[in-house]
Formats: structure tokens, C-alpha cells, sequence
């Protein structure tokens, strides 16, 4: 170690060199930081997760029958036939997949109409193949989104992956509040078309039913009793012919519950030749009923048609009216993405509404609109993987806050010097250099992007504490050998350096060989990283750049001391 003495001795001797790792150190630190706002380490709660399933979401326009839904399926299921680590595929025409963990806050049990259906995949063990799911995903979505879009004008198909984290509607979800439901659905198709121009967002969707035109059958109570038929008669047949319904029970040996007989027409028989009104009346006219008299009676006659909007599905969250606009991150994160957007709706909502942005709060990328012309206020408020991740981090930095404070109290009592316990913090806060610049190495060598996640934060905030102890062997070290030796100052701290680094060395080994492990887990590789690299940079800032620090501050100018305790300790001179 005679050599790393003699070049710490050099730098502390000469001013300039002083100077100069100062600079470089503030330098790195600068630099590492803009690697954000310049994209070269993206941030996001937690990365993409392999699977051995995952989702495909059919949803045609509202008012759809099942046959184009089920159009729709089969084209997305043909491509998936082709792919050959898919195992076997099934489709839930008409209602969702039974629930799953991507399916908890997704409405999957809540889908039962004919315009949706569920698609789910199996594939070979993530083990076994080259490509992970969320890759696959990611180049499937557009080859079948051009074959299978077209079918049904209006189709929106998504492509659903587990999570990794906690399960939220969507990567990104606007909610747009408001009393004027017609001004609400509005402004949502303007944000639709807004994420659809945004580079990273796929899988747009209003979550809104469309309102069309629709036909209802009202019975004719005054019809009816003229022709000698009853209410119930006419409603029966109705249910039968389009519905279907119970007509009888059977009994079994095998079940201990009755078994209902189930009457319906066929599906040629009451498919309509189209979707007019005379349609549906020849159709009706071919349903006869025997009145009291024994005389066949049409349907037709005694059922009145009536042209109608269909009724949408009203939400609500806080007691107010919402629709829900909702988007996937194509895997970048999810914060600048969101920026571009909230950048176009301000420019574009500015012709119409007087907008208001919200502060520093937990929801501070919400808009607060209000109508030129009505005076009527509106709410784009932000949601889904997105608010978790602001909300994780925002937790997170104060945990780390927090540490720091903790730490940096207890320097205090230890050494009754600010300068000193200052000194050490900045050592271990400066660990920050190799966390970043480690997920950009990493990004370099992976096929996916590596992004900084919540675990990420976190091997950073244990770092804190391991970071800590290298400055305090040091610190302790010099004063012993100034306190107990009399050595000069800048000796002493270099001694303390060449003496310590052996075994400050060794750690780092422990640490980055224990991390190794972590670095290539999909969930927990940001801990791993962060735990290697800042440790790697711990070290080298521990060594460098706090003995500048130590012999800057007159805190560490001891005298030698009347009565000095030390172990025996071997000192190279």
C-alpha cells in the first residue's frame, strides 16, 4: 500500500490537485444527474416482467354482435397459432378470463356483453426461452393490430401482461371529471387522440360505452287484450325467440339440484337480415301466438317498435361523474411520455377552456379546466402505474431523507463536529455517481431497457449506511494516528487511507459478489446494480475524494492527546 500513500500524500500536498478532484468529483455528479432529462436513465416503478401467460383484450365497438367479436378473436388467435413457444390458447367470447392478478383492477369479472371477449395465452416456461413475454408482447401488438384492426371499424385491441408490481388499470390513466357528461365524453376523445400521437403510449382506449341507436319492444297492453292474448304470453315468446329461457326441469342421479331445459331459437333462425326496423318487424311477423279463440295471432301486431339511444355505463369515483382514458408505456418509462402529453393538452385545451395548473402536490400534473363560453369546470386527473410509481418515489426520497437526517444525527453526537459528520454524509450521498452510471452501463449490455426503479432506491438508501463506514474507518483512523502518534495531518490521513484500504476493498468484494445474484432479476436487478456499481464508486470516492475533504476541514486538526488507548497497528513510514 505504499504506493496508494504516496499518491494521496501527492494530492493532498499539492493545491491544485485538491482542486482538481473537487472539480471532477462535482463534474460526475453534475453529469450523472442530467442523464435523466437526457433519456440516457429512464425511470419508471418496475420494469417488465417475463411470464409464462399473458392477456389479449378484444373489445369492438359498443352495440356489436358476437359474431364480429368473435370475428375479431379468431384473427388475433390465427397469429398466435404461428408463434411456436405459445402452448395453447382459449377464448372467453363475450365475458372475461376468470380472474387473474392483471385482472384484479381491470374489470375482468365485470365483462358480459357481446362487443368484448378475452383471449388467454400460455407459453413455454420463461426458463426454457430466449425471448420473455413482455418482449413478445411488444412485437405482436402491431402485426396484430394491422390484420385484425380493420375487420370491425372501431375495434381496440390490448395486449395485457402480468405485472411486476402492484396491479393498476393501466401504465397511464387520465381520469376526466365533470358534471356535463356530453362535454366530458368530448374532451376524453380529444386526450385519446392526444396519446395516440404520443411517441411510447399504445393500447388507447376510452373507457366509455358509445351511444348508437337501438330498437325496443314494447308490448301493447291495449293490442294485447284486444286479441285475446296475455302479457306474459307475448314477453315469454320474446325471451324465447331472442334470449332464451328456462321452459322445464330435469331430474338426475348425478346432481343433486334440478336441471334446467333451456329453449332457445337458432342462431340462423334469429339473426336479423340487417339492422333496420323492417328487418326486425319481418322478423317479428314470423312469430305467431294462439290466442284464447285458438286464432294464430303475429307478434308484429300487438308489439310496438321504438327507436332509442342506448343507455352508457356512468362512473363514478368521489362522487363524481369520470371516464376513464387510459394508455401502455411500449417499454419506456412512463414520466415523459406523460409530459408530452400534458404539454399538448395544454396547448390544445387552451382555445376553449382557461386552465389551471396544480401545485407541488400529490397530484401535481393534474389540469384544472374551465369553460370560455359556460363557465363549467373539468378535471384531468392522473392515475394508474404512473401516480404509483410519483407515489413510490415520492416515499422513497423521503425514506432516504429521513436516513440521511438519522445519520447524520447520530456523526453529530459521536464526533461533536458538523464538519466532520457533514464530511461523511457527502462521501455517502456522492455514491449517487455509480448508482446512475451503473443502470446506463447496464442498459448498454441488455436487449431491454434497463430502467432505475423503486428498487433501485432502495439498495441506494442501504447503500447510504455501508458508505458511511468507509469515511468513518478513515476519519477515525487519522485521528488515532494524530491524537496517539503525533503524525502531521496530511501524513496521518494518508496513512489512514493506505492502512484501510485493504480491508474497505474486501467489503466492497462481499457486497458486489452478494448483489451479483440480484443484478439479473427481472424485479430485483435495480437493487443488485445499484448495490454493485454505488458501491464501486463508494469506494473510490471513500478513498479520493474524502481525503481532500478531511484535510480541507480544520475540524480534523487534533492535538496529541495525554491519554490515548489504540490497538497495536502496523504503520508504514
Amino acid at each position: 500500500m505504499k504506493g496508494l500513500k504516496k499518491f494521496i500524500y501527492g494530492i493532498l500536498s499539492d493545491k491544485k490537485k485538491k482542486s482538481l478532484v473537487i472539480i471532477l468529483t462535482a463534474v460526475a455528479f453534475f453529469a450523472s444527474l442530467l442523464m435523466f432529462p437526457s433519456k440516457l436513465v429512464l425511470a419508471k416503478m418496475l420494469p417488465g416482467k417475463s411470464d409464462n401467460t399473458f392477456s389479449v383484450y378484444v373489445d369492438t365497438p359498443t352495440g356489436s354482435s358476437i359474431e364480429q367479436t368473435n370475428e375479431v378473436s379468431q384473427c388475433v388467435i390465427d397469429i398466435l397459432k404461428k408463434e411456436k413457444e405459445v402452448m395453447n390458447i382459449e377464448l372467453f367470447l363475450g365475458q372475461g378470463i376468470p380472474l387473474d392478478y392483471a385482472g384484479l383492477v381491470k374489470g375482468s369479472s365485470m365483462k358480459r356483453t357481446e362487443n368484448v371477449s378475452e383471449i388467454s395465452v400460455n407459453l413455454t416456461d420463461k426458463h426454457e426461452r430466449e425471448e420473455p413475454s413482455f418482449l413478445m408482447t411488444q412485437r405482436l401488438r402491431p402485426v396484430v393490430k394491422k390484420a385484425c384492426l380493420p375487420l370491425v371499424k372501431g375495434t381496440n385491441i390490448k395486449f395485457i401482461e402480468q405485472p411486476a408490481g402492484p396491479p393498476t388499470l393501466a401504465s397511464i390513466v387520465l381520469e376526466v371529471h365533470g358534471d356535463n357528461l356530453k362535454e366530458v365524453r368530448k374532451i376524453s376523445t380529444k386526450v385519446a387522440n392526444i396519446f395516440n400521437k404520443t411517441e411510447g403510449l399504445v393500447d388507447v382506449d376510452i373507457m366509455a360505452d358509445d351511444i348508437y341507436d337501438k330498437y325496443e319492444l314494447v308490448a301493447n297492453k291495449d293490442k294485447i287484450s284486444k286479441s285475446g292474448l296475455s302479457v306474459k304470453q307475448v314477453n315469454n315468446i320474446l325471451y324465447l325467440a331472442f334470449e332464451g329461457m328456462a321452459v322445464a326441469h330435469k331430474n338426475s342421479k348425478n346432481m343433486p339440484d334440478q336441471l334446467p331445459i333451456f329453449l332457445v331459437l337458432d342462431k340462423d333462425t334469429k339473426r336479423l337480415e340487417s339492422s333496420s326496423k323492417d328487418a326486425l318487424e319481418s322478423k317479428l311477423s314470423q312469430l305467431n301466438l294462439m290466442n284464447q279463440r285458438g286464432m294464430m295471432v303475429s307478434l308484429n301486431e300487438v308489439v310496438d317498435i321504438h327507436k332509442v339511444k342506448s343507455n352508457p355505463m356512468i362512473m363514478h369515483k368521489d362522487l363524481s361523474r369520470m371516464v376513464n382514458v387510459i394508455a401502455e408505456t411500449d417499454m419506456v418509462s412512463q414520466v415523459y411520455p406523460l409530459l408530452e402529453a400534458r404539454d399538448m393538452m395544454i396547448e390544445q385545451f387552451s382555445k376553449d377552456y382557461k386552465i389551471e395548473k396544480a401545485g407541488f402536490t400529490t397530484y401535481m400534473f393534474d389540469l384544472y379546466l374551465t369553460d370560455k363560453k359556460t363557465g363549467e369546470k373539468f378535471l384531468l386527473r392522473w392515475d394508474g402505474e404512473m401516480k404509483v410509481t410519483l407515489d413510490t418515489f415520492r416515499d422513497l426520497g423521503g425514506a432516504f431523507i429521513a436516513a440521511l437526517i438519522l445519520i447524520f444525527l447520530l456523526l453529530v453526537v459521536y464526533y461533536k463536529s458538523f464538519v466532520i459528520s457533514g464530511i461523511i454524509l457527502l462521501g455517502s450521498f456522492l455514491s449517487l455517481i455509480g448508482v446512475i452510471v451503473g443502470h446506463w452501463v447496464a442498459n448498454l449490455f441488455t436487449s431491454e431497457t434497463f430502467f432505475l426503479t423503486a428498487t433501485s432506491l432502495i439498495g441506494f438508501i442501504a447503500l447510504m449506511g455501508i458508505s458511511s463506514r468507509n469515511s468513518l474507518l478513515l476519519i477515525d483512523f487519522a485521528k488515532s494516528l494524530m491524537e496517539c502518534h503525533g503524525m502531521e495531518k496530511k501524513e496521518a490521513i494518508a496513512t489512514a487511507v493506505a492502512t484501510r484500504a485493504k480491508p474497505i476493498a474486501l467489503t466492497a468484494v462481499a457486497i458486489i459478489l452478494g448483489s451479483a445474484l440480484l443484478a439479473s432479476d427481472p424485479v430485483f436487478g435495480g437493487l443488485g446494480v445499484a448495490l454493485i456499481s454505488g458501491t464501486v464508486a463508494a469506494v473510490f470516492v471513500s478513498l479520493i475524494f474524502v481525503p481532500v475533504l478531511m484535510h480541507n476541514a480544520k475540524a480534523m486538526d487534533f492535538d496529541v492527546a495525554d491519554h490515548c488507548e489504540i490497538d497495536t497497528i502496523s504503520i508504514t513510514k
